[in-house]
């Protein structure tokens, strides 16, 4: 079979699936490569992990009859088959050579109500594989879990991570507020190039107070410490700036996410720009002193 494989969010990271459908048809020894639309296909596999707010549909007219839509952005109840689930990706398809990605886990109890995982993968975070099911010994690894430290076999998780020495990320970050000195000692282990944290929901203190109580047992500088803050969905920017500059003085980075950017007001654009450009968030102090800085542009 001929087949072509289409990634419609072609968003700089390379679509898991697309790796492990591409390793399974090579493995049946079919011919596969991202879709022409000048070559016949006998079938053509459309993977989309985002919604028409931020990645609009594929339009191409491609040669073939057999197309097969998958992805959250086509909707949450499409899964992989576990034959293809369960294979080593070809990182091949995206040419990637160090680096191995992958979920250890899948499930979150947390149910943001901002998230889809809970409804996607469970209420419940569990083991779906061990790390040598996407990793060969590549010296970069990028996990995709939603909630790793929520997982009963999170110890043995983290050991396998620590023990594999290769430069770790976990791009979707760690519940701050199931640390323990046990997990951090564990986390200390791995060669974990950045920590990713979420202080989403304003109130909930407990977040605040473990990211605190453990900040100075982290190996990594502030640099290296992200805490992502959602802006835009249910806080003022009075308590955007607080959650911002309670993390500057705990010296963790904050990265600003907007909900539902198209309807960001001017003020959060701002805000999220004078966050996330490193450079002027170190340069300028405080959101006052940037918007003084920068005049009434946007």
């Amino acid at each position: 079979m001929r087949i072509g494989l289409v990634d419609v969010d072609s968003h700089n990271f390379p679509n898991l699936c697309l790796m492990k459908i591409s390793a399974w048809h090579k493995a049946k020894g079919d011919e596969v490569e991202f879709a022409n639309a000048l070559i016949p296909y006998d079938r053509i596999y459309m993977a989309k992990v985002f919604d028409d707010t931020y990645t609009h549909d594929d339009l191409v007219s491609y040669q073939c009859t057999d197309i097969v839509r998958g992805g959250t952005g086509y909707g949450l109840d499409n899964k992989l088959p576990d034959e293809i689930e369960h294979i080593m990706p070809d990182y091949s398809l995206y040419g990637i050579a160090d680096t191995a990605y992958g979920f250890l886990t899948r499930g979150c109890p947390r149910h943001c109500p901002f998230c889809i995982v809970g409804d996607k993968e469970g209420l419940l975070s569990r083991k779906v594989a061990d790390l040598s099911e996407f990793w060969n010994g590549q010296k970069n690894i990028i996990l995709c879990d939603p909630n790793l430290l929520a997982c009963k076999d999170r110890m043995e998780l983290l050991k396998q991570l620590a023990d594999s020495k290769a430069n770790v990320e976990i791009n979707q970050g760690f519940d701050a507020r199931l640390l323990t000195d046990e997990v951090v000692d564990a986390m200390n282990e791995i060669k974990l190039t950045m920590i990713h944290f979420a202080w989403d929901n304003y109130p909930d203190d407990r977040c605040y107070q473990q990211l605190k109580r453990f900040r100075k047992q982290f190996r990594l500088d502030g640099r290296h410490l992200t805490v992502y803050v959602l802006t835009n969905y249910n806080t003022t920017i009075e308590q955007d700036l607080d959650r911002i500059y309670k993390l500057r003085e705990l010296d963790y980075t904050p990265y600003v996410m907007v909900f539902n950017k198209a309807s960001a007001p001017k003020e959060i654009r701002q805000l999220q720009r004078w966050v996330n450009n490193r450079f002027i968030w170190r340069s300028c102090k405080s959101f006052d002193e940037y918007l003084k800085n920068r005049g009434d542009r946007i």
